[in-house]
């Protein structure tokens, strides 16, 4: 009859046990293609998904930088996205500048907005040139819908969102070299018009101003 020294069997216990602990951690250093490449490609996703962010984050801060930076010489075409953005509603960006007889065309990107020209046949105080033709693009609820309007008069144009006009919602055209002088958009904001949209049209005339070299 052969019997085992219990002590002896525990030794032998933990030198197996050691031994697979052993082995397990070399898989996870070295171990197999499968599980390295694993490793690899997760660690490369959150790599890139940091670059997107970072990326998307820089497009939004050049976004920003765009829409409160320099205007710009006027170009025969340019393009104003409408939108709904986190309970605010905008042009962007807030100021265009076309040529004589361009054009400028509205997206709209969420939400439901339209464009309009400050204009007595809108019922709305002229913040046009003297002479200058009135659009309204109606409602556009559709997400991609799109209106155009060529400017066939030179001067500075406020035009704004019908639903969201009290909330400040009011953008800009400057239209070919304008002098500042004699501009009805650039008066004293009418009082008529909500706070907000005074302030906003305020704020767009100091802009327009700058960009037209007239300071006070």
């Amino acid at each position: 009859m052969t019997t085992t020294n219990p002590t002896r069997r525990r030794m032998l216990q933990l030198v197996a046990g050691t031994a697979v602990t052993g082995l397990a951690g070399c898989s996870g250093t070295g171990g197999q293609p499968g599980d390295s490449t694993e490793t690899h490609t997760e660690a490369g996703t959150d790599h890139h998904e940091a670059e997107t962010d970072h990326h998307e984050g820089t497009e939004s801060a050049h976004g920003h930088e765009d829409d409160h930076g320099e205007i710009g010489e006027p170009t025969d075409h340019a393009e104003v996205q409408m939108a709904t953005e986190a309970g605010e509603y905008h042009f962007a960006p807030h100021v265009v500048r076309v040529n004589v007889s361009g054009a400028v065309t509205f997206h709209n990107e969420s939400g439901s907005h339209a464009t309009a020209a400050y204009h007595p046949d809108n019922d709305k105080p002229q913040l046009v040139p003297d002479g200058a033709a009135a659009w309204d693009s109606g409602l556009l609820t559709e997400q991609g819908a799109t209106f155009e309007h060529t400017f066939e008069t030179e001067g500075v144009y406020h035009y704004y969102c019908k639903p969201h006009e009290t909330l400040g919602m009011i953008g800009t055209a400057i239209v070919g070299e304008p002098d500042a002088h004699g501009q009805p958009a650039l008066e004293e904001p009418p009082q008529e018009l909500s706070e907000e949209a005074r302030h906003k049209i305020e704020q767009l005339n100091q802009r327009v101003n700058e960009a037209l070299g007239h300071t006070h």
